[in-house]
């Protein structure tokens, strides 16, 4: 396999694309293909909103992602999200130091906003719903993380989304606690091939600052001027 970092990145009214020259080991918490996979397309998919009261009868997440794949011709895996949200939403900033570089590519809504521990709205553990608000965060850096510093880093940037929550002041639709995200977050991380192999990625190192503060800057960017 061609271990190459490079990528290219395409925004739509309909999907935010990215796709990689290789296969990538992504880490995702995606409706579709999601888990640890290794992958060769990232996809954020725009959905129509099921207002209450006009609820449509859709497909499934996993097979509307699929069906949509093959629409757009993909090659290779795909790791795929959805979200109701604008794809004018959609931003993305970059850190690099010392050859490091983190990408923080990110699409907002809030519609659905919500705070760790409020009462779920589903009283059960299978749904059927498709996403309303949704954060959905992509993470693209060059280094190589180990598996640790991968699950490490959902950690970070969940976190991170924490703290883009209270700065923009955002509170829960269900409790009206501060908000933590939204109840269909969603977040991809994609591992490098180099030239860094990092193995910690928490607030005392500098991988750590770069992926938090990138996150941050993207998610109050978006949202900051529709709220």
């Amino acid at each position: 396999m061609i271990q190459d970092n490079r990528f290219e990145l395409k925004q739509t009214p309909a999907h935010i694309w990215v796709g990689f020259s290789a296969e990538h080991p992504i880490l995702s918490s995606a409706v579709y293909n999601g888990g640890a996979c290794a992958a060769s397309n990232i996809l954020i998919m725009k959905v129509a909103e099921n207002f209450e009261g006009t609820k449509q009868v859709m497909q499934t997440p996993e097979n509307t992602l699929a069906e949509y794949c093959k629409q757009l011709g993909l090659d290779g895996t795909t790791v795929g999200m959805m979200t109701s949200a604008s794809m004018d939403s959609f931003r993305r900033v970059t850190r690099l130091s010392q050859g490091v570089e983190i990408s923080a590519i990110i699409t907002a809504g809030i519609s659905n906003a919500c705070c760790a521990g409020d009462r779920a709205a589903w009283r059960k553990f299978q749904v059927d719903d498709n996403p309303t608000g949704t954060v959905n965060i992509i993470i693209i850096t060059n280094a190589m993380m180990s598996q640790a510093a991968m699950v490490e880093s959902v950690m970070v940037v969940t976190e991170a989304k924490t703290v883009a929550m209270r700065k923009l002041g955002v509170k829960s639709t269900v409790s009206g606690a501060m908000a933590t995200g939204t109840g269909t977050d969603a977040i991809a991380v994609v591992n490098g091939f180099g030239p860094e192999a990092i193995h910690y990625c928490g607030k005392h190192v500098l991988f750590g600052e770069m992926l938090a503060s990138a996150v941050i800057e993207a998610i109050t960017g978006s949202l900051s001027e529709r709220i």
